[in-house]
């Protein structure tokens, strides 16, 4: 009974041994290779249920998109201006066996694969000024510099799919003196508008004065002229008057005067009796008046 008990028991850890080491699954994201003593038996790429035996191990690698960022680095461009430059990296694992056979892991992969971008970074972005790399025509530098890569690559079963610039910049101390030299030079210009400015205000200012000066020059000039029109016009009024009835004419002239001597308050006049001011009131009816024909002064 010992016996049997022993034997069912070693048979259960050999079933459990199998059952656990032969078995596996690969699922959707991933593909293996099946490797016995060091040597790559078969590569599985088809996700399900699989079997191998139990001396032989199993190596799996992702097959999804992978992306990795390189550190930042120092590039001299065409100008010797020098940038700082972040990129980042999209690859997918082509030839499990072939990546398996060259460098092994992910890990050595990455180092591989980030060897290979950052000597072709310096390489093509050296034949390229700084305003290039930063401007519409980086999508095309990094269009050649991701086909370079990818060219390498190959030979580790590695599929580059993108190398991209996230961020393409100046050092900090250059972008110090650039940004104080671009300052400055907003200064400079900011203050050449502001006399440009001034020069035309003066020139404005200037111009509406003399235009003012003229204007008010033309004006005096019509006013006069039509003040002297007026006069001549009220001259030949007169005198036309004057010739058709003289003494209406002397009549109406010292009324005129009656009423501008006399519209005063408290005028005081002293005049002779035989005075020509008085000429028409010497020829009014007696006692058409309350005063006498010939007043010595009259006030009002």
């Amino acid at each position: 009974m010992t016996l049997r008990v022993a034997i069912g028991l070693a048979v259960l850890v050999v079933l459990g041994f199998i059952a656990l080491t032969v078995p596996f699954i690969v699922t959707q994201n991933e593909q293996a290779i099946v490797v016995q003593f060091g040597e790559p038996i078969r590569v599985i790429e088809r996700p399900g249920l699989q079997f191998k035996t139990p001396w032989q191990s199993l190596i799996v690698y992702d097959r999804r998109v992978l992306d990795f960022e390189l550190p930042s680095e120092k590039l001299l461009a065409a100008d010797q201006k020098q940038m700082v430059v972040d990129t980042y990296t999209r690859f997918r694992i082509a030839n499990p066996l072939q990546f398996y056979q060259t460098v092994g892991t992910e890990e050595v992969a990455r180092t591989r694969l980030g060897a290979i971008i950052t000597d072709r970074l310096r390489r093509f972005i050296a034949n390229f000024e700084l305003i290039a790399v930063i401007s519409d025509k980086r999508s095309s530098i990094m269009r050649q510099i991701r086909d370079d890569v990818n060219a390498e690559a190959k030979g580790f079963g590695i599929d580059v799919i993108d190398v991209r610039i996230r961020r393409a910049d100046l050092p900090e101390d250059n972008s110090k003196a650039i940004y104080a030299r671009m300052i400055a030079e907003r200064q400079r210009e900011a203050a050449q508008f502001r006399a440009q400015g001034a020069q035309q205000a003066q020139e404005i200012r200037a111009n509406a004065d003399r235009q003012r000066i003229e204007i008010i020059a033309d004006a005096q000039k019509q006013s006069q002229i039509l003040s002297g029109e007026g006069d001549a016009e009220s001259i030949r009024i007169y005198a036309d008057a004057f010739g058709v009835d003289k003494e209406f004419f002397s009549f109406y002239r010292s009324l005129q005067a009656y009423k501008e001597a006399l519209s005063g308050s408290g005028t005081t006049l002293v005049l002779s009796p035989e005075s020509e001011f008085f000429h028409y009131f010497e020829a009014l009816p007696r006692g058409a008046g309350s005063t006498t024909a010939a007043p010595t002064s009259a006030q009002r």
